[in-house]
């Protein structure tokens, strides 16, 4: 055999070799196995979990499932397992791994899971979230609190709650240091007697005076030109105003005793909204893990939950007491404002 044909067969050799080796392969994805929770437990303990009924679970699914279908590509999530995720994480405020282990879902996914779902809800906040928007409708709500007390002419009751937040880092963290010495945003809400929010602000840092968030609200000017009818109740924390009645902080007569007395339990109304709201979802109750600006979306959304869980008569879930400190320094009230509901008192009580 020739020097040549020996180096033919060694070529042949060697190229049976590379080809023989067992070629790596690619790891194929494995996804959890994932069951509808709708399915896996039973009416009482769905709705402790995910605090909806069952049947109320489902209208939010019809709701808002349409913009949550994915292209179906990869590990795809249905627009039901979104929804309930999301409901569980706010409700229950559970770490999100955990929620993640129960749903099949990784850990990663979770936040946008939420997020997407928050999106989705808060599209719809003109429909769901909203101030009286003709006579027939203010009138409806001024007789609504006339039933609590014979208060007259409230056409909402207004105040602020403060949510805890991660630490904000940088030169603008002592902003959300609050007077409570925690993380927060402040949080301003106007409600309604059946404590539907009608008005929500979730975007001050924790250490803002309820009143500056008032005054440099788009509320404020709609009351000030005259968009409606009727007038809010506010604690001693605002200025008194012909459109925001707050109680009278050293009263001289019976008229401001009662007063004082049907102001309290009219204006008791947006206290019970805070409750009930935080007992439904209660990372509002505890705080958040997540950035800022997920925090002030999800804040919208479960706000307008709230309001659909009143429309579906979801039953309430045990409302822990929590005792909202009052502002430091009560602003006396003086001028016009002042005017007003003195003629008020002396007319109506």
């Amino acid at each position: 055999m020739s020097i040549r044909d020996i180096e033919s067969v060694e070529e042949v050799v060697f190229m049976d070799e590379i080809f023989d080796c067992e070629q790596p392969r690619r790891k194929k994805k494995s996804y959890r196995a994932r069951v509808s929770p709708l399915e896996m437990y039973s009416d009482a303990e769905f709705r402790r979990k995910y605090r909806f009924s069952k049947e109320g679970a489902i209208k939010l699914i019809d709701l808002f499932g349409a913009q949550l279908k994915s292209d179906g590509r990869g590990g795809k999530l249905s627009p039901e397992l979104q929804i309930l995720t999301a409901l569980r994480c706010w409700g229950r405020n559970e770490v999100q791994d955990d929620s993640a282990d129960l749903h099949g879902i990784s850990q990663q996914s979770i936040t946008n899971v939420c997020r997407r779902v928050a999106l989705s809800i808060v599209e719809t906040r003109q429909m769901y979230i909203r101030m009286p928007a003709n006579l027939d409708e203010k009138v409806q709500k001024i007789n609504m609190f006339s039933n609590i007390c014979g208060f007259k002419s409230v056409v909402g009751c207004i105040d602020c709650t403060h949510i805890r937040i991660p630490h904000v880092p940088g030169n603008e963290g002592h902003y959300y240091i609050n007077r409570k010495n925690f993380p927060s945003l402040n949080v301003q809400v106007v409600c309604d007697a059946s404590l539907k929010i009608m008005d929500i602000v979730a975007r001050w840092y924790g250490s803002a005076h309820d009143s500056r968030i008032f005054n440099e609200s788009a509320l404020k000017l709609k009351f000030e030109g005259g968009q409606f009818h009727g007038r809010l109740l506010g604690d001693s924390g605002y200025a008194c105003t012909p459109y925001l009645f707050t109680p009278v902080l050293r009263p001289r007569s019976r008229k401001e005793v009662r007063y004082n007395a049907m102001h309290v339990r009219t204006r008791n109304s947006v206290e019970r909204c805070f409750g009930v709201l935080k007992s439904r979802f209660r990372c509002l109750q505890t705080g958040f893990r997540n950035s800022l600006e997920n925090i002030k979306l999800y804040i919208v959304a479960l706000a307008i939950l709230h309001n659909i869980a009143i429309i579906f008569n979801e039953e309430e879930f045990p409302v822990e007491e929590v005792v909202e400190e009052q502002e430091l320094q009560p602003i006396q009230a003086v001028g016009r404002g002042a005017a007003v509901r003195a003629a008020f008192i002396e007319e109506n009580f």
